[in-house]
Parts: structure tokens; sequence; C-alpha cells
């Protein structure tokens, strides 16, 4: 016989499985409640929770360096130091007793330190500090230097941190600052720094990092989110204390002759590298204001101007290549001439009727002389020879405002005469020295290199010009003209000033009228060009002088020139002349 259940025992088994139908309903709900928030809504949680305590901050590139032709730095970036604080953090660090009150006296004290190190004003550093409470982020300063920025940890003001940020400086200030050029508030102005900031730039990569309650930085927390990736290495042909040598000894005669500008170039002809390109007033990318405005880029790839008579030599090369003249070539030699089509030519300096060859219209730099010849040849033939070698068109270098020049598809009547002389056609210092340095390389033109290549992070090289010549004229022309060019140096009125002992150079003289208004006026443009040795060329010279006051002729350059070319000559070690320069005739 079955035992009876008695009353209390049923009501006890009630109770414990109401307790646990309850506990099981407890338990599910924390369940999907845990479902929800780990699982289902867990991606929303965290980055809700991320925003509230990671920090995102920006991770600076540093911009790529320019160096020169040995690696040293023209331009680069030095490491500097934004001091930033967290108005929030640094605030609640100063409350009284845990209260919102926050202790101002000793607030401003700190304020008065960091300000002592950064040189700013204990207000200054208050209004970061205050201005946005709130705010996680606020700048103190910029660019600080290493020192500074240590001496700022040491004073350990909760809140304060400092951040990299490199900044542009150029080690050797005004040398080679027209080609750098620099970078402004605005990012890249004039030179490299603006036509090569496609391999100079930098971009800037993110962090972020997570902070606890207190605002404080945990320690190991920082996640780089996107990698920061350094500017390429920018590396240019040019020598920098030759540059340095070349700056002092334009700037010096301009002086000397109260030269309004000056300019001056030395350049390769085998390789047709420019090794120095000087300009002055210069500009100091440190100082950009202290600069004289208007030079703050470079104007001998920028401002054309009407070379004059060192296109002489060029006009002879046309003339030798297409069989209608050579050296004994005979001219009668006016000093006005008046043309069969109107035109009218005349000699820098009056003179009695001459009998010259076209050597003696070289030495002699006559403008009626290389007029009558180069009438043999017809205008379209001695365009085409001088777009060939360079003028009215770009070097190929893409310099920051670089200026194709001047040159006419057709030529009036007067102006099919003058440019044979360099009048009526302008062409920046850059082109002239392309024209040379296709005579001293036996006629081959080379288009001038400022730049070697972009070397990357990865050590891959880019940009790397081609070498690839262009024959314009014969390596028999050229040399007939540079054995004329040696006359101007061994006979010629600057003879005394040009000659170089224990060399043969070769050189041609110029002086241009300068036009205002389309009228020209009493200012001249005086150049000085040539190669040196003449006999096997390595190296072109190019001294300009705008406006001078003293010396308004060619004589003003020459001594320049000769200081130039003799400085490169030794610097580089040129092995002497073992020949004597020859003797061509120069009347009949």
């Amino acid at each position: 016989m079955r035992p009876t259940t008695t009353g209390p025992n049923r009501m006890t088994r009630r109770r414990l499985a109401l307790a646990l139908l309850a506990t099981l309903a407890v338990v599910a709900v924390f369940a999907v409640r845990l479902v929800d928030l780990q699982i289902v809504r867990a991606d929303e949680l965290n980055a809700d929770s991320l925003d509230k305590r990671a920090i995102a901050v920006t991770t600076y590139a540093p911009r790529g360096n320019i160096v020169d032709r040995d690696g040293a730095v023209l331009a680069g970036s030095v490491m500097r130091y934004d001091i930033t604080v967290s108005p929030k953090t640094v605030l609640a660090a100063f409350e009284v007793d845990g209260s919102d009150v926050v202790d101002t006296a000793a607030l401003t004290r700190e304020a008065a330190r960091l300000g002592k190190v950064t040189g700013q004003t204990a207000p200054e550093v208050l209004a970061a500090f205050s201005t946005e409470p709130e705010s996680d982020f606020e700048y103190v300063a910029k660019a600080v230097t290493t020192e500074q920025m240590r001496a700022v940890q040491k004073l350990d003001i909760p809140g304060v941190y400092p951040r990299q940020n490199p900044v542009r400086q150029y080690p050797g200030g005004s040398v080679a600052g027209n080609l750098t050029g620099f970078v402004g508030t605005d990012g890249p102005q004039e030179g490299l720094e603006r036509s090569k900031d496609s391999c100079l730039a930098s971009t800037d990569g993110t962090s972020t990092y997570e902070q606890g309650a207190d605002g404080i930085r945990l320690p190991g927390s920082t996640v780089t989110t996107q990698p920061a990736v350094p500017g390429g290495t920018l590396m240019t042909t040019i020598d920098t204390d030759l540059q340095w040598a070349v700056d002092q000894m334009i700037a010096e005669q301009a002086l000397a002759i109260g030269a309004d500008e000056a300019m001056a170039t030395v350049v390769d002809t085998r390789s047709s590298e420019i090794l120095a390109l000087s300009e002055w007033p210069a500009v100091d990318p440190n100082d950009v204001d202290g600069s004289p405005a208007g030079h703050y880029g470079s104007k001998a790839f920028s401002t054309p101007y009407e070379p004059g008579s060192i296109f002489k030599p060029m006009t002879a090369a046309m003339l030798l290549n297409e069989g209608k003249a050579d050296a004994r070539t005979r001219v009668e030699n006016p000093y006005v001439w008046n043309a069969p089509n109107g035109a009218r030519v005349r000699d820098a300096t009056a003179h009695p009727d001459q009998r010259l060859t076209l050597a003696g219209v070289i030495q002699e730099s006559s403008n009626v002389g290389i007029s009558q010849l180069a009438e043999r040849l017809p205008n379209d033939v001695r365009y085409d020879y001088m777009t060939r070698f360079g003028v009215g068109q770009y070097t190929g270098i893409d310099f920051s405002g670089e200026s194709a020049g001047i040159l006419d598809s057709t030529w009036n009547n007067q102006q099919q005469y003058d440019v044979s002389y360099g009048q009526g056609v302008s062409t920046t210092l850059a082109q002239i020295a392309g024209i040379y340095q296709t005579l001293g390389n036996e006629g081959v033109r080379i288009p001038l290199k400022l730049v070697t290549g972009c070397r990357h992070a990865d050590g891959t090289v880019t940009d790397v010009p081609s070498g690839e010549g262009d024959r314009i004229v014969s390596a028999a022309a050229t040399s007939e003209v540079l054995k004329m060019m040696e006359g101007v140096v061994t006979g010629g009125t600057l003879a005394k000033d040009l000659q170089i002992p224990g060399y043969r150079v070769a050189a041609k003289s110029g002086t241009a009228e300068v036009a205002e208004n389309g009228r020209y006026t009493s200012d001249r443009i005086v150049s000085l060009a040539g190669v040196a040795p003449a006999e096997a060329p390595r190296y072109a010279v190019i001294v300009t002088y705008v406006k001078p006051d003293t010396i308004r002729t060619s004589a003003a350059a020459a001594p320049t020139f000769n200081k130039i070319m003799t400085h490169v000559l030794k610097t580089y070690r040129v092995t002497p002349s073992t020949t004597s320069s020859p003797v061509m005739p120069t009347t009949w």
C-alpha cells in the first residue's frame, strides 16, 4: 500500500519548481542580453566604446631631401615638435579636492613654467588650456626644438604631450636657394620644391592611442592605422662648393659695376649636367621674407632676354654645316649696312669700312658681317636650326615657372637679320647654356640636366633623364667655330681678360640693348659665354649682368668669366692644353 503524500511536501516541491523556473527565466534573460551585447551588437558597442577612449593622431612623415651630386643636403626636413594639450585632462588634474573648482593659481604657475620653455606668456598657454575645456586636443606651441620638447617633458604636466612634426630647413641658406625654392604655409613654393613635388611629397599616417578614465594615455596602447610614407630624395647635378664660389664671384662684380641682376652657370658639355647655376640677388629659403622681392624663383629659367652677340657662334655653325661659309669666307663690312630689303644693320661702334673673314666677324663681333652671311640661308632653314639648338623651346628640366623664350616663326625684313646676332629674339640663360653645351659637344645637343633622379625609400630610382643626344651640326662645323672663337681670346679686345695660362679657351662676348615699351633704351645686358679646353671642351660657362651702371659692355662680364672658368678647370683637375690656339686670318 503506497504512502499518502502530505500537504506540506507537495507545497515544497511546487516552490522548488517555481524557483527553478524563475532562475531559468532570469538566466535566459541574461543569456539573451549577453548574446545581444557580445554578438549581435558587439561591433557597434566596441566602436562606440573605442570612440570614447581612443584618440586619433596624425603621424607626420618627413618631406624628401634635395641633395647635390655628392649627397650633401640642399633642402631637408628636421624633426620639430608640436606641444599639445588635453584641456579636459589638465583642468581635471588641477581641480580642488575632486570638486569642479580649478586651482587657477596652481594652473597659472604651470602655464608660466611651460611658457618659459616655449617662449610664450602664461596667458597664451592658459588660453590653450582652458578655451575649450571639454576638448581632448589643442595646440600649445608648434615646431619647437628637440631641446625644448625634452624640457617640456621634464615639467610632467598632466595632459601635455609633444608630437613629432618635421619642418623644412635649408642648410646652405641662399646657396642654390633659387634652384631649391622653398616650402611655405601654402605648400611648395618655387623651384624644385614645387616642380618636383611628386618626388619630394610625403604622405602622413594616422595612429590611435587609448586613454583611461582620467584622460591619461595608456602605455602600449598606440596602434598604427595608416603608415606614414616619407618623401623621396631628389638627386641634383649641383656641386655645392662650386655653386658657393660662383655665387661669390658674380655678386662681387655685380656690386662693383652697379648691376641690377647677375646670373652665371657652369655646364659639363659631355653629360649636359648643370654643375652650378647662380643668381644675384639670391633668395634664402630659410628667410624668404628677408630676401629681395621678385627673386624667389630662378630667373635663369623664367625670364628671357635678348642675348646679343653670344648668338653669333650658333649662326656661324649653321653656315658651316650647310656649306655656305667657312672661317675664311670674305665679306665687305661697313659700319652701317643697308640691306636689299630695306632693313638697316649697324655695328656696335663706328669704324671705317673693313674686309673681314668669318673668323674676323666673330673676333670683331660684327653685326653687319654676320647679317650679310646669314642671308645665305633661307629663313625657314635658320629657324629650324634655332629650334633644334633649343631656342624657343623648354629645356626639358620642367623647372617651376620656366619660360620657352620668344622665337617668332616668321620674321619681318629687319628681324631676319637681327636674329643672327641675338636681337629680335629672347632666350633664357638656361637656353644659352644648352647652345654652348652643343657647341662644346661636337654638335650633339643633350637636354640639360639639373636632376638625375628620385630615390625612394625602398631604394628604387625613378625620373632618370635620358642621356641620348641629337646631332644638330657636324663635329667639323663646331670644331671650326670653336677655333674662330679662340680668336676672341687670343686677339680680340678682351683678350687680356679672357686668357687662362695653360689652357685654350673659346669664348664670345655679347652686349644687348634692353627694350622697354617697344623701344630700345640705353640700358644693356652684357654677357660672356665660352668653353674650355677649346680643343676638347669639358665645361661651358655663361655669365650675364643686367643693366650695369659703370661698365655697359661685355668687358663687365669678362673678368668673372675668367675667374669662374679658371676655378672650374683647377677644381676638376682638367689636363692643360698641349697645343696652341690656331691663328686664323681675320681680314683680307
